[in-house]
C-alpha cells in the first residue's frame, strides 16, 4: 500500500474567438533510446501519461499542482471546477510523469456535463496508468462506485491506482477505515494515502506512477510544466477568482473567454488582457458585478495578481460581463466558448 485597472462594462459588442481545449493525452510517438539513454540520459529512463479521475472536488487538481510543483490548474471547493484536460509535467532524473488532470466525474444535468463526462472517458483510454481519487474526510459512496465499475473495465489493460487523498483533514484511524474501504471497491494496482496540502507521500505517489510508465526519451523539454496555451491558463485563473464566494447554482453558469492578449503598443513591461466573463441569466450577471460593479472589480484584482505571477509582468485587465442564456445546453454556444 503502500497598473493595472480592471474597467467594469456591462455588455459590449463582441465577436468571440473559440477556444477549443487542448488536444487529448495521446501518447506521442516514442524513439527508441539508445544504449546509455537519450540525449545522455541513463537506461531505464520512463516517460508517459497519467491521469487523476475521482468524483467532483475529490483533490484531483490539487494533488496535481503539488506533484507538478507550481500551480497548472486551478483549485475551488466549488464541484467541478475543471472544466478540460489540464497537462503538468513532472521532471525527475528518471523519468518524465504527464500529470492530466480531468473533470469530475458526476451524473450529467446539461450538454456541458455530458461532454465533460465524455472527456473523461477519453482521456483514461489514452493514457500509460490511471489515479482513482477518493477523498479521506468522505465515505465511498454510490458515486465513487460508479466510477470503479467504468475504471474495470480500463483495469484489465492500463493500471489503476487507488489514492485516499485529503489525508491531512482526518485522523490516522480514518485514513486506515478510507483505504480498507476502497479495497473493496475494485482491485488496484496499488492504494496509497496522500495529503496534497502537508506533503504527506506526495513524492511517494510520484514513485508509483512512474514505475507504471514505459521506457522511452522525454516527451517534453526540460523547464516546460504545462503545455497549456496561455490564453487558457490566464482564461482558468479569472473563473477561479470569480467562483470565490459565489452560491452553489452560480458555479456552473460562468464560462471565461480571453479575446485579446497582446504587448501594450511602445511598451515591453505591460500586457493587455481583455477578456469576457459569461453567465446564463440576468440575475447571475448582476451576482457577478456587485454593488456599482465592487465584486467584479475584487475578481479582477485577484486574478490580476495570479496571471502577473504566471506570465511575469505587469498586466492591465478589462474585464466585461456578458450573458449567454443556457449556454451550458445550447451546443452552438458550447462550441463556441471552446466546449
Amino acid at each position: 500500500m503502500c497598473e493595472t485597472c480592471e474597467r467594469v462594462t456591462g455588455d459590449a459588442a463582441v465577436s468571440v474567438r473559440s477556444y477549443t481545449r487542448a488536444d487529448q493525452c495521446r501518447k506521442a510517438p516514442r524513439k527508441s533510446a539508445a544504449a546509455g539513454g537519450d540525449n545522455g540520459r541513463m537506461d531505464g529512463y520512463r516517460s508517459g501519461f497519467a491521469c487523476f479521475v475521482g468524483r467532483p472536488n475529490a483533490g484531483k487538481s490539487t494533488l496535481t499542482n503539488a506533484l507538478v510543483g507550481t500551480k497548472v490548474a486551478i483549485t475551488s471547493n466549488k464541484p467541478q471546477t475543471t472544466r478540460h484536460t489540464i497537462r503538468g509535467i513532472v521532471h525527475r532524473p528518471d523519468g518524465q510523469l504527464v500529470l492530466v488532470d480531468t473533470p469530475g466525474l458526476h451524473r450529467p444535468r446539461t450538454l456541458l456535463g455530458q461532454r465533460l463526462n465524455d472527456l473523461v472517458r477519453e482521456t483514461w483510454s489514452e493514457v500509460d496508468v490511471v489515479g482513482f481519487c477518493v477523498p479521506a474526510d468522505q465515505k465511498v459512496g454510490p458515486g465513487d462506485k460508479f466510477i470503479a465499475a467504468e475504471l474495470e473495465k480500463v483495469a484489465k489493460r492500463t493500471p489503476v491506482v487507488g489514492i485516499v487523498t485529503k489525508t491531512d483533514l482526518v485522523s490516522q484511524q480514518q485514513v486506515m477505515e478510507q483505504l480498507l474501504a476502497l479495497q473493496q471497491v475494485m482491485e488496484f494496482a496499488e492504494i496509497i494515502p496522500v495529503s496534497a496540502v502537508d506533503g504527506f507521500q506526495v513524492d511517494k505517489l510520484s514513485d508509483l506512477l512512474l514505475q507504471k510508465l514505459p521506457e522511452g526519451p522525454p516527451l517534453y523539454p526540460d523547464g516546460d510544466l504545462t503545455d497549456e496555451p496561455e490564453q487558457t491558463l490566464v482564461a482558468e485563473l479569472i473563473r477561479e477568482a470569480a467562483l470565490e464566494g459565489v452560491r452553489d447554482e452560480l458555479p456552473h453558469s460562468i464560462a471565461v473567454v480571453v479575446e485579446e492578449m497582446l504587448p501594450r503598443e511602445g511598451r515591453d513591461d505591460l500586457i493587455d488582457i481583455h477578456a469576457f466573463v459569461f453567465v446564463e441569466r440576468p440575475s447571475q450577471k448582476a451576482i457577478i458585478l456587485g454593488h456599482r460593479g465592487e465584486r467584479l472589480k475584487q475578481v479582477g484584482t485577484t486574478a490580476r495578481k495570479h496571471i502577473e505571477a504566471l506570465l511575469g509582468t505587469r498586466v492591465y485587465l478589462d474585464l466585461h460581463i456578458k450573458i449567454a442564456k443556457d449556454w451550458q445546453r445550447d451546443p452552438k454556444q458550447l462550441r463556441r466558448l471552446g466546449f
